[in-house]
C-alpha cells in the first residue's frame, strides 16, 4: 500500500497504462500540464485498475482527464495494439510494489472532429493546450508520448 503522511494507504498502482492521443484530423494534439510537476505536458495517460480491460482504462482515463465521454458521444477510441516498456520515474516509484521499477504503455488514440475545451481533473492537471503535432511531439516530456506522436504524423 502506498500513502503520504497523514492519507489513507491506497492499493500500489499496477506498471500497466494506457497513452490515448487526442486529436484532429488536421493533427492538432490536445496535451495536458501534470499538477505534480509543472511543466511536464502529456497526452492522457493512467494505470489500469484491477482486472479492468486496457479499453475501459483508456475510457475511463480520458473521462477523469478531460471530461470526454467517449462511450457518451460514441467517439472512435482506436487500440493501436502497440505497447512500449519504460522505466518509472524515481519520483514515482513509491506508488508502485517495491521492487517495480518498470510499466508496459498502451497506445490508443481518440479523433475529435475539431479542437475544443476539455475539463480538467482537479489535483490532477493544471493546464491544456492544443498544438499542431510538431510542436506537441517537442513539448511532451515522455518519449514514448512522442514517438506516439511522431508516428500519428506519418501518412
Amino acid at each position: 500500500m502506498s500513502a503520504t503522511p497523514g492519507e489513507t494507504p491506497k492499493p500500489y498502482k499496477r506498471p500497466v497504462s494506457v497513452l490515448v492521443l487526442i486529436h484532429t484530423p488536421e493533427r492538432q494534439i490536445l496535451l495536458l500540464e501534470r499538477a505534480s510537476h509543472p511543466g511536464y505536458w502529456q497526452s492522457v495517460t493512467g494505470s489500469q485498475e484491477g482486472d479492468e480491460p486496457l479499453d475501459a482504462t483508456a475510457r475511463r482515463e480520458v473521462l477523469e482527464e478531460t471530461g470526454i465521454d467517449i462511450a457518451g458521444e460514441g467517439l472512435p477510441l482506436r487500440n493501436w495494439q502497440q505497447s512500449h516498456v519504460f522505466e518509472i520515474f524515481l519520483e514515482w516509484r513509491h506508488r508502485y510494489a517495491p521492487g517495480v521499477t518498470h510499466n508496459t504503455e498502451h497506445v490508443y488514440s481518440l479523433e475529435l472532429p475539431a479542437p475544443r475545451p476539455v475539463t480538467l481533473a482537479p489535483g490532477e492537471h493544471l493546464d491544456y493546450c492544443w498544438l499542431p503535432w510538431q510542436e506537441a511531439a517537442d513539448k511532451v516530456f515522455s518519449w514514448t508520448n512522442r514517438d506516439a506522436i511522431l508516428q500519428l504524423a506519418r501518412p
